[in-house]
Protein backbone atom coordinates (compact mmCIF):
# COMPACT_ATOMS: atom_id res chain seq x y z
CA UNK A 1 0.00 0.00 0.00
CA UNK A 2 1.45 3.21 -0.87
CA UNK A 3 2.15 5.48 2.40
CA UNK A 4 -1.22 7.05 3.77
CA UNK A 5 -1.06 10.63 3.16
CA UNK A 6 -0.55 13.09 0.00
CA UNK A 7 1.16 16.43 0.02
CA UNK A 8 -0.79 19.59 -1.92
CA UNK A 9 1.55 22.59 -2.72
CA UNK A 10 -0.91 25.51 -3.58
CA UNK A 11 1.33 28.52 -4.85
CA UNK A 12 -1.06 31.34 -4.97
CA UNK A 13 -1.48 34.88 -6.23
CA UNK A 14 -1.10 36.44 -1.85
CA UNK A 15 -0.11 33.60 -0.40
CA UNK A 16 1.64 30.48 -0.70
CA UNK A 17 -0.01 27.08 0.90
CA UNK A 18 0.63 23.38 1.89
CA UNK A 19 -2.06 20.83 2.88
CA UNK A 20 -1.69 17.47 3.95
CA UNK A 21 -4.83 14.92 3.09
CA UNK A 22 -5.73 11.40 3.69
CA UNK A 23 -7.47 8.50 1.98
CA UNK A 24 -10.40 10.10 2.70
CA UNK A 25 -9.86 13.42 1.19
CA UNK A 26 -9.52 15.60 4.57
CA UNK A 27 -7.70 17.68 5.46
CA UNK A 28 -4.97 16.58 8.06
CA UNK A 29 -3.18 19.76 8.44
CA UNK A 30 -2.37 23.21 6.50
CA UNK A 31 0.20 25.94 6.74
CA UNK A 32 -0.04 29.31 4.90
CA UNK A 33 2.38 32.50 4.30
CA UNK A 34 1.32 35.25 2.55
CA UNK A 35 3.34 36.38 -0.34
CA UNK A 36 4.38 40.11 -1.00
CA UNK A 37 3.18 41.76 -3.88
CA UNK A 38 6.10 44.41 -6.05
CA UNK A 39 4.31 47.12 -7.66
CA UNK A 40 7.47 48.80 -9.76
CA UNK A 41 5.22 50.55 -12.04
CA UNK A 42 1.48 51.08 -12.44
CA UNK A 43 0.08 48.44 -14.25
CA UNK A 44 3.16 46.38 -13.58
CA UNK A 45 2.57 43.61 -10.94
CA UNK A 46 5.72 40.88 -9.70
CA UNK A 47 6.64 38.34 -7.49
CA UNK A 48 10.02 37.33 -5.98
CA UNK A 49 10.12 33.73 -7.02
CA UNK A 50 12.82 33.15 -4.54
CA UNK A 51 10.08 33.92 -1.76
CA UNK A 52 7.85 31.68 -3.55
CA UNK A 53 10.19 28.86 -3.60
CA UNK A 54 10.95 29.75 0.04
CA UNK A 55 7.77 29.76 1.39
CA UNK A 56 6.93 26.70 -0.54
CA UNK A 57 9.49 25.05 1.23
CA UNK A 58 8.48 26.95 4.57
CA UNK A 59 4.71 25.90 4.58
CA UNK A 60 5.16 21.79 3.42
CA UNK A 61 8.16 21.52 6.39
CA UNK A 62 4.87 22.99 8.73
CA UNK A 63 2.17 21.45 7.27
CA UNK A 64 4.12 17.95 7.85
CA UNK A 65 4.90 19.33 11.71
CA UNK A 66 1.52 20.20 12.32
CA UNK A 67 0.31 16.90 11.17
CA UNK A 68 2.35 15.43 13.50
CA UNK A 69 4.14 13.13 10.24
CA UNK A 70 7.72 12.16 8.62
CA UNK A 71 7.62 12.53 4.77
CA UNK A 72 8.32 9.28 4.29
CA UNK A 73 4.29 8.96 5.07
CA UNK A 74 3.92 11.13 2.05
CA UNK A 75 2.84 8.56 -1.05
CA UNK A 76 3.23 11.60 -3.55
CA UNK A 77 3.74 16.07 -4.28
CA UNK A 78 0.74 17.48 -6.17
CA UNK A 79 1.24 20.51 -7.46
CA UNK A 80 -1.25 23.30 -8.52
CA UNK A 81 -0.15 27.46 -8.90
CA UNK A 82 -1.21 31.04 -9.95
CA UNK A 83 -1.02 30.29 -13.78
CA UNK A 84 0.53 32.62 -16.38
CA UNK A 85 3.34 34.30 -13.62
CA UNK A 86 6.42 34.00 -15.95
CA UNK A 87 9.81 32.70 -14.37
CA UNK A 88 12.92 33.28 -16.43
CA UNK A 89 16.12 31.69 -14.86
CA UNK A 90 19.79 30.35 -15.08
CA UNK A 91 20.06 26.60 -15.79
CA UNK A 92 23.77 26.16 -14.05
CA UNK A 93 22.55 28.44 -10.71
CA UNK A 94 18.82 27.94 -10.13
CA UNK A 95 18.85 31.99 -10.02
CA UNK A 96 16.00 34.05 -11.37
CA UNK A 97 17.13 37.00 -13.61
CA UNK A 98 14.19 39.23 -12.63
CA UNK A 99 10.91 39.02 -10.43
CA UNK A 100 8.79 36.94 -12.09
CA UNK A 101 5.97 38.58 -14.23
CA UNK A 102 2.64 38.03 -12.12
CA UNK A 103 -0.75 37.21 -14.70
CA UNK A 104 -2.27 40.63 -13.66
CA UNK A 105 0.91 42.18 -15.27
CA UNK A 106 -0.38 44.90 -17.79
CA UNK A 107 3.34 46.29 -19.04
CA UNK A 108 3.14 44.35 -22.21
CA UNK A 109 -0.38 45.23 -23.39
CA UNK A 110 0.92 47.99 -26.06
CA UNK A 111 2.95 44.94 -27.71
CA UNK A 112 -0.29 42.79 -27.79
CA UNK A 113 -2.13 45.50 -29.12
CA UNK A 114 0.73 45.88 -31.98
CA UNK A 115 0.10 42.23 -32.71
CA UNK A 116 -3.73 42.65 -32.65
CA UNK A 117 -3.10 45.38 -35.35
CA UNK A 118 -1.14 43.01 -37.45
CA UNK A 119 -4.50 40.35 -37.53
CA UNK A 120 -2.36 38.22 -35.60
CA UNK A 121 -5.62 37.77 -32.91
CA UNK A 122 -7.42 34.70 -34.90
CA UNK A 123 -4.52 32.48 -35.50
CA UNK A 124 -3.77 32.82 -31.70
CA UNK A 125 -6.82 32.22 -31.04
CA UNK A 126 -7.65 29.18 -33.24
CA UNK A 127 -4.27 27.35 -31.89
CA UNK A 128 -4.19 28.21 -28.41
CA UNK A 129 -8.01 29.11 -27.61
CA UNK A 130 -6.84 32.13 -25.97
CA UNK A 131 -7.61 36.15 -26.51
CA UNK A 132 -4.72 37.49 -27.35
CA UNK A 133 -3.70 39.71 -23.89
CA UNK A 134 -1.01 40.73 -21.78
CA UNK A 135 -3.00 38.01 -19.21
CA UNK A 136 -0.99 34.96 -20.39
CA UNK A 137 2.94 34.48 -20.76
CA UNK A 138 4.04 34.82 -24.32
CA UNK A 139 4.26 38.52 -24.25
CA UNK A 140 5.43 38.21 -20.51
CA UNK A 141 8.37 35.98 -21.39
CA UNK A 142 9.63 38.25 -24.54
CA UNK A 143 9.48 41.22 -22.61
CA UNK A 144 12.13 39.39 -19.75
CA UNK A 145 14.20 38.51 -22.98
CA UNK A 146 14.11 41.64 -24.47
CA UNK A 147 14.75 44.27 -20.96
CA UNK A 148 17.18 41.73 -19.49
CA UNK A 149 21.01 42.53 -20.46
CA UNK A 150 22.32 39.26 -22.44
CA UNK A 151 19.04 37.42 -21.73
CA UNK A 152 18.87 36.82 -25.48
CA UNK A 153 22.40 35.70 -26.12
CA UNK A 154 22.24 33.01 -23.32
CA UNK A 155 19.19 31.74 -24.28
CA UNK A 156 20.59 31.35 -27.14
CA UNK A 157 23.44 29.27 -25.98
CA UNK A 158 20.78 26.88 -23.94
CA UNK A 159 21.41 28.76 -20.62
CA UNK A 160 17.88 30.17 -19.60
CA UNK A 161 15.07 28.05 -18.55
CA UNK A 162 11.55 29.67 -18.76
CA UNK A 163 8.53 28.29 -16.67
CA UNK A 164 4.97 28.97 -15.06
CA UNK A 165 5.04 28.75 -11.22
CA UNK A 166 4.53 24.79 -11.47
CA UNK A 167 8.03 24.61 -13.63
CA UNK A 168 9.80 26.56 -10.97
CA UNK A 169 8.59 24.42 -8.08
CA UNK A 170 9.59 21.35 -10.16
CA UNK A 171 12.65 22.21 -10.77
CA UNK A 172 13.51 23.58 -7.25
CA UNK A 173 12.32 20.17 -6.01
CA UNK A 174 13.87 18.40 -8.15
CA UNK A 175 17.38 20.58 -7.56
CA UNK A 176 17.42 21.46 -10.86
CA UNK A 177 16.96 17.87 -12.74
CA UNK A 178 13.31 18.25 -13.96
CA UNK A 179 12.21 21.02 -16.74
CA UNK A 180 8.25 20.36 -16.81
CA UNK A 181 5.27 21.38 -16.94
CA UNK A 182 1.71 20.17 -17.68
CA UNK A 183 -0.72 20.65 -20.15
CA UNK A 184 -3.20 23.06 -18.17
CA UNK A 185 -0.16 25.16 -17.34
CA UNK A 186 0.91 25.19 -21.15
CA UNK A 187 -2.22 26.27 -22.47
CA UNK A 188 -1.80 29.17 -20.47
CA UNK A 189 1.32 30.31 -22.15
CA UNK A 190 -0.33 31.64 -25.78
CA UNK A 191 2.73 29.14 -27.02
CA UNK A 192 1.15 26.04 -26.85
CA UNK A 193 -1.27 24.64 -29.34
CA UNK A 194 -4.30 23.01 -27.63
CA UNK A 195 -5.26 20.63 -30.69
CA UNK A 196 -1.67 19.10 -31.07
CA UNK A 197 -0.46 19.61 -27.81
CA UNK A 198 2.70 21.12 -28.82
CA UNK A 199 4.71 23.65 -28.48
CA UNK A 200 3.84 25.73 -31.42
CA UNK A 201 6.80 26.96 -34.18
CA UNK A 202 4.49 29.93 -35.91
CA UNK A 203 4.12 31.20 -32.25
CA UNK A 204 7.00 30.65 -31.26
CA UNK A 205 8.38 32.75 -34.21
CA UNK A 206 5.65 35.73 -33.50
CA UNK A 207 6.74 36.23 -30.03
CA UNK A 208 10.16 35.42 -30.84
CA UNK A 209 10.81 32.74 -28.09
CA UNK A 210 13.66 30.31 -28.62
CA UNK A 211 12.76 26.95 -28.09
CA UNK A 212 15.61 25.76 -25.86
CA UNK A 213 13.94 27.67 -22.77
CA UNK A 214 10.85 25.70 -22.75
CA UNK A 215 9.70 22.81 -20.53
CA UNK A 216 8.90 19.54 -21.70
CA UNK A 217 5.23 19.34 -21.45
CA UNK A 218 3.62 15.86 -19.84
CA UNK A 219 0.39 15.12 -18.84
CA UNK A 220 -1.47 16.22 -15.24
CA UNK A 221 -1.07 12.94 -13.35
CA UNK A 222 2.31 10.85 -14.01
CA UNK A 223 5.25 10.30 -12.20
CA UNK A 224 7.33 13.34 -13.82
CA UNK A 225 10.49 12.30 -11.46
CA UNK A 226 11.44 12.97 -7.55
CA UNK A 227 11.88 15.45 -4.88
CA UNK A 228 15.87 15.65 -4.26
CA UNK A 229 16.51 13.58 -0.58
CA UNK A 230 17.91 16.35 1.11
CA UNK A 231 15.01 18.59 0.82
CA UNK A 232 12.33 16.40 3.35
CA UNK A 233 14.94 13.40 3.99
CA UNK A 234 13.90 11.04 1.30
CA UNK A 235 12.56 11.39 -2.03
CA UNK A 236 9.46 12.20 -2.65
CA UNK A 237 7.10 11.42 -5.99
CA UNK A 238 6.51 14.40 -7.53
CA UNK A 239 3.01 13.27 -9.18
CA UNK A 240 1.10 15.81 -10.39
CA UNK A 241 0.26 19.16 -11.77
CA UNK A 242 -2.36 21.59 -13.07
CA UNK A 243 -2.98 25.50 -12.87
CA UNK A 244 -4.55 26.21 -10.05
CA UNK A 245 -8.68 26.57 -11.80
CA UNK A 246 -8.11 23.32 -13.33
CA UNK A 247 -7.10 21.53 -10.18
CA UNK A 248 -9.93 23.15 -8.64
CA UNK A 249 -12.89 21.73 -11.66
CA UNK A 250 -11.17 18.66 -10.86
CA UNK A 251 -11.11 18.47 -6.95
CA UNK A 252 -15.16 19.53 -7.53
CA UNK A 253 -15.42 16.60 -9.41
CA UNK A 254 -16.81 18.24 -11.94
CA UNK A 255 -15.32 15.70 -14.43
CA UNK A 256 -18.94 15.57 -16.27
CA UNK A 257 -19.33 17.61 -19.64
CA UNK A 258 -21.55 20.02 -18.22
CA UNK A 259 -20.24 20.75 -14.60
CA UNK A 260 -18.90 24.14 -14.06
CA UNK A 261 -17.47 25.65 -11.00
CA UNK A 262 -16.52 28.99 -9.78
CA UNK A 263 -13.63 29.64 -7.79
CA UNK A 264 -13.43 33.40 -5.80
CA UNK A 265 -9.88 33.75 -5.10
CA UNK A 266 -7.48 37.25 -6.18
CA UNK A 267 -9.70 37.09 -9.37
CA UNK A 268 -12.53 34.87 -9.83
CA UNK A 269 -12.17 31.74 -12.35
CA UNK A 270 -15.59 30.02 -14.01
CA UNK A 271 -14.59 26.83 -15.66
CA UNK A 272 -17.17 24.28 -17.50
CA UNK A 273 -15.91 21.21 -18.46
CA UNK A 274 -16.87 20.44 -21.90
CA UNK A 275 -15.69 17.24 -22.78
CA UNK A 276 -13.19 15.41 -24.90
CA UNK A 277 -13.27 17.98 -27.09
CA UNK A 278 -13.04 21.66 -27.66
CA UNK A 279 -15.41 23.87 -27.82
CA UNK A 280 -15.16 27.34 -29.48
CA UNK A 281 -16.17 30.72 -27.62
CA UNK A 282 -18.36 33.32 -29.34
CA UNK A 283 -18.50 35.43 -26.31
CA UNK A 284 -15.02 35.86 -25.71
CA UNK A 285 -14.55 33.11 -22.97
CA UNK A 286 -11.31 31.33 -23.26
CA UNK A 287 -10.85 27.23 -24.80
CA UNK A 288 -8.43 25.74 -22.61
CA UNK A 289 -7.32 22.56 -21.57
CA UNK A 290 -8.70 21.02 -17.92
CA UNK A 291 -6.08 17.72 -17.63
CA UNK A 292 -4.66 15.31 -18.89
CA UNK A 293 -5.43 12.01 -17.23
CA UNK A 294 -4.83 8.35 -18.42
CA UNK A 295 -3.93 9.68 -21.91
CA UNK A 296 -7.37 11.43 -22.67
CA UNK A 297 -7.42 15.28 -22.68
CA UNK A 298 -10.62 17.09 -21.28
CA UNK A 299 -11.25 20.79 -22.57
CA UNK A 300 -13.02 23.41 -20.67
CA UNK A 301 -14.56 27.11 -21.19
CA UNK A 302 -13.15 29.45 -18.22
CA UNK A 303 -14.10 32.92 -17.91
CA UNK A 304 -11.90 35.00 -16.26
CA UNK A 305 -12.38 38.00 -14.00
CA UNK A 306 -9.48 40.04 -12.92
CA UNK A 307 -10.97 41.67 -9.68
CA UNK A 308 -12.61 39.23 -7.19
CA UNK A 309 -11.85 38.70 -3.88
CA UNK A 310 -9.22 41.10 -4.00
CA UNK A 311 -11.96 43.82 -4.12
CA UNK A 312 -12.30 43.15 -0.68
CA UNK A 313 -8.28 43.46 0.14
CA UNK A 314 -8.89 46.96 -1.79
CA UNK A 315 -11.74 48.13 0.81
CA UNK A 316 -9.24 47.37 3.77
CA UNK A 317 -6.07 48.74 2.46
CA UNK A 318 -7.16 50.97 -0.27
CA UNK A 319 -9.83 52.94 1.49
CA UNK A 320 -9.29 52.01 4.78
CA UNK A 321 -13.38 51.02 5.16
CA UNK A 322 -12.61 47.83 7.40
CA UNK A 323 -9.54 46.69 9.23
CA UNK A 324 -9.66 42.81 8.59
CA UNK A 325 -10.95 41.14 5.23
CA UNK A 326 -13.86 39.16 7.43
CA UNK A 327 -15.20 42.53 8.52
CA UNK A 328 -16.65 43.06 4.99
CA UNK A 329 -20.22 41.00 5.44
CA UNK A 330 -20.85 42.72 8.84
CA UNK A 331 -20.71 46.31 7.22
CA UNK A 332 -22.52 45.44 4.19
CA UNK A 333 -25.34 43.72 6.05
CA UNK A 334 -25.55 47.26 8.16
CA UNK A 335 -27.79 48.04 4.43
CA UNK A 336 -30.64 46.32 3.00
CA UNK A 337 -28.69 46.57 -0.90
CA UNK A 338 -26.12 49.04 -2.26
CA UNK A 339 -28.63 51.41 -2.93
CA UNK A 340 -28.12 52.13 -6.50
CA UNK A 341 -24.58 52.40 -5.90
CA UNK A 342 -22.30 50.40 -8.71
CA UNK A 343 -18.88 48.87 -8.49
CA UNK A 344 -16.92 47.86 -11.37
CA UNK A 345 -13.56 46.64 -10.20
CA UNK A 346 -11.48 47.64 -13.72
CA UNK A 347 -8.73 47.96 -11.56
CA UNK A 348 -6.45 45.49 -14.26
CA UNK A 349 -8.76 46.21 -16.94
CA UNK A 350 -12.02 43.82 -17.71
CA UNK A 351 -11.46 40.65 -18.46
CA UNK A 352 -14.53 38.19 -19.81
CA UNK A 353 -16.41 38.83 -21.13
CA UNK A 354 -15.80 42.32 -22.11
CA UNK A 355 -11.75 41.72 -22.56
CA UNK A 356 -11.45 45.76 -22.29
CA UNK A 357 -7.16 46.11 -21.06
CA UNK A 358 -7.64 49.72 -20.71
CA UNK A 359 -11.06 50.01 -18.74
CA UNK A 360 -10.43 51.68 -14.90
CA UNK A 361 -12.16 50.68 -11.53
CA UNK A 362 -15.63 52.77 -11.90
CA UNK A 363 -18.03 53.74 -8.82
CA UNK A 364 -21.23 54.72 -9.97
CA UNK A 365 -24.71 55.75 -8.52
CA UNK A 366 -23.34 57.79 -5.47
CA UNK A 367 -25.45 60.16 -3.63
CA UNK A 368 -25.33 62.21 0.09
CA UNK A 369 -26.98 59.29 1.30
CA UNK A 370 -24.55 56.62 0.33
CA UNK A 371 -22.56 55.47 3.49
CA UNK A 372 -19.14 52.96 3.84
CA UNK A 373 -22.06 49.72 4.11
CA UNK A 374 -23.35 50.91 0.35
CA UNK A 375 -19.73 50.88 -0.98
CA UNK A 376 -18.99 47.68 0.98
CA UNK A 377 -22.12 45.69 -0.27
CA UNK A 378 -21.36 47.55 -3.96
CA UNK A 379 -18.44 45.82 -3.51
CA UNK A 380 -19.50 42.21 -2.72
CA UNK A 381 -21.82 42.68 -5.45
CA UNK A 382 -19.56 43.35 -8.04
CA UNK A 383 -17.92 40.07 -7.49
CA UNK A 384 -21.47 38.42 -8.39
CA UNK A 385 -22.42 40.29 -10.82
CA UNK A 386 -19.24 39.78 -12.91
CA UNK A 387 -19.99 35.77 -12.28
CA UNK A 388 -23.46 36.39 -14.21
CA UNK A 389 -21.84 37.94 -17.23
CA UNK A 390 -19.00 34.68 -17.41
CA UNK A 391 -22.24 32.39 -16.84
CA UNK A 392 -23.75 33.84 -19.63
CA UNK A 393 -21.37 33.40 -22.13
CA UNK A 394 -20.72 30.32 -20.87
CA UNK A 395 -24.19 28.92 -21.76
CA UNK A 396 -24.56 30.84 -24.74
CA UNK A 397 -21.14 29.31 -26.25
CA UNK A 398 -22.21 25.56 -24.94
CA UNK A 399 -25.77 25.91 -25.62
CA UNK A 400 -26.81 24.39 -22.51
CA UNK A 401 -28.88 25.69 -19.47
CA UNK A 402 -26.67 25.42 -15.99
CA UNK A 403 -28.54 24.60 -13.58
CA UNK A 404 -26.33 24.50 -10.51
CA UNK A 405 -22.78 26.25 -10.07
CA UNK A 406 -19.98 24.47 -7.49
CA UNK A 407 -18.44 27.05 -5.61
CA UNK A 408 -14.48 27.65 -3.89
CA UNK A 409 -12.13 29.54 -2.42
CA UNK A 410 -12.04 32.17 -0.02
CA UNK A 411 -15.02 33.77 -0.37
CA UNK A 412 -17.48 31.37 -0.81
CA UNK A 413 -17.83 31.24 2.57
CA UNK A 414 -20.04 34.24 2.69
CA UNK A 415 -23.03 33.64 2.70
CA UNK A 416 -24.32 36.92 2.01
CA UNK A 417 -22.08 36.90 -1.21
CA UNK A 418 -23.39 33.35 -2.03
CA UNK A 419 -27.03 34.16 -1.41
CA UNK A 420 -26.66 37.47 -3.98
CA UNK A 421 -24.67 35.19 -6.38
CA UNK A 422 -27.75 32.41 -6.70
CA UNK A 423 -30.23 34.99 -6.88
CA UNK A 424 -28.56 37.23 -9.98
CA UNK A 425 -27.91 33.56 -11.74
CA UNK A 426 -31.10 32.28 -10.96
CA UNK A 427 -29.76 28.54 -10.21
CA UNK A 428 -28.51 26.50 -7.32
CA UNK A 429 -24.93 27.44 -5.62
CA UNK A 430 -23.61 24.75 -4.00
CA UNK A 431 -20.74 24.78 -1.48
CA UNK A 432 -18.77 21.94 -0.66
CA UNK A 433 -17.99 20.59 2.78
CA UNK A 434 -14.05 21.23 1.42
CA UNK A 435 -13.70 24.34 -0.24
CA UNK A 436 -9.89 23.96 -0.52
CA UNK A 437 -10.56 22.51 -3.51
CA UNK A 438 -7.33 23.73 -5.91
CA UNK A 439 -5.40 21.91 -3.64
CA UNK A 440 -7.70 18.90 -3.07
CA UNK A 441 -7.31 18.40 -7.46
CA UNK A 442 -3.43 18.64 -6.91
CA UNK A 443 -3.52 16.22 -4.25
CA UNK A 444 -6.14 13.83 -6.42
CA UNK A 445 -4.46 13.95 -9.26
CA UNK A 446 -1.17 12.78 -7.78
CA UNK A 447 -2.51 10.28 -5.43
CA UNK A 448 -3.94 8.33 -8.81
CA UNK A 449 -0.36 8.25 -10.31
CA UNK A 450 1.20 6.49 -7.55
CA UNK A 451 -2.16 4.05 -7.29
CA UNK A 452 -2.95 6.36 -3.73
CA UNK A 453 -6.19 6.32 -5.15
CA UNK A 454 -7.57 3.33 -7.82
CA UNK A 455 -9.44 5.38 -10.23
CA UNK A 456 -11.90 8.20 -10.27
CA UNK A 457 -14.70 6.39 -9.17
CA UNK A 458 -12.68 5.65 -5.56
CA UNK A 459 -13.25 9.93 -5.29
CA UNK A 460 -16.08 10.40 -6.80
CA UNK A 461 -18.07 9.58 -3.62
CA UNK A 462 -16.01 12.25 -1.64
CA UNK A 463 -18.00 15.54 -2.78
CA UNK A 464 -19.61 16.37 -0.04
CA UNK A 465 -22.31 19.39 0.18
CA UNK A 466 -21.75 22.02 2.85
CA UNK A 467 -24.36 24.30 2.04
CA UNK A 468 -27.13 24.75 -1.17
CA UNK A 469 -28.26 28.26 -2.01
CA UNK A 470 -31.38 28.46 -3.49
CA UNK A 471 -32.59 31.76 -5.87
CA UNK A 472 -35.21 33.88 -3.77
CA UNK A 473 -34.88 37.11 -4.98
CA UNK A 474 -38.28 38.14 -7.33
CA UNK A 475 -37.67 38.83 -10.69
CA UNK A 476 -38.09 42.05 -11.22
CA UNK A 477 -35.62 43.05 -8.58
CA UNK A 478 -32.96 40.86 -10.79
CA UNK A 479 -34.03 42.75 -14.25
CA UNK A 480 -33.03 45.79 -11.99
CA UNK A 481 -29.68 45.01 -10.80
CA UNK A 482 -28.64 43.23 -14.60
CA UNK A 483 -29.39 46.53 -15.67
CA UNK A 484 -27.51 48.67 -13.59
CA UNK A 485 -24.76 46.23 -13.74
CA UNK A 486 -24.89 46.62 -17.41
CA UNK A 487 -24.80 50.53 -17.56
CA UNK A 488 -21.68 50.10 -14.95
CA UNK A 489 -20.13 48.42 -17.28
CA UNK A 490 -20.65 50.30 -20.29
CA UNK A 491 -19.61 53.42 -18.42
CA UNK A 492 -16.23 51.81 -17.27
CA UNK A 493 -15.55 51.01 -20.85
CA UNK A 494 -16.66 54.10 -22.08
CA UNK A 495 -14.08 55.98 -19.55
CA UNK A 496 -11.34 54.17 -21.40
CA UNK A 497 -12.26 54.59 -24.89
CA UNK A 498 -12.90 58.14 -24.61
CA UNK A 499 -9.26 58.88 -22.71
CA UNK A 500 -8.06 60.31 -25.71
Amino acid sequence: MPAPFILALDQGTSSSRAIVFDRGGNIVSQAQQELRQHYPQPGWVEHDALEIWAGQQAVAADALARAGISASQIAAIGITNQRETTVLWDRDSGQPLHHAIVWQDRRTAPFCESLRQQGAADMIRDKTGLQLDAYFSASKLRWLLDNIPGARARAAAGKLAFGTIDSWLIWQLSGGRLHVSDVSNAARTMLFNIHTLQWDDELLALFDIPASVLPQVKSSSEVYGYSHPALFGVALPIAGAAGDQQAALFGQQCTRPGMVKNTYGTGCFMMLNTGTAPIASHHQLLTTIAWQLDGQVQYALEGSIFIGGSVVKWLRDGLGLIRHAAEVTALAAQVADSGGVYLVPAFAGLGAPHWQPEARGTLLGLSQGSSAAHIARAALDSIALQTMDVLAAMQADAGIAISELRVDGGACVNDLLMQFQSDMLGCQVLRPKITETTALGAAYLAGLAVGYWQGCADIQQQWQLERRFQPTMPASEVARYRAGWQRAVRSAIHWAQDSA
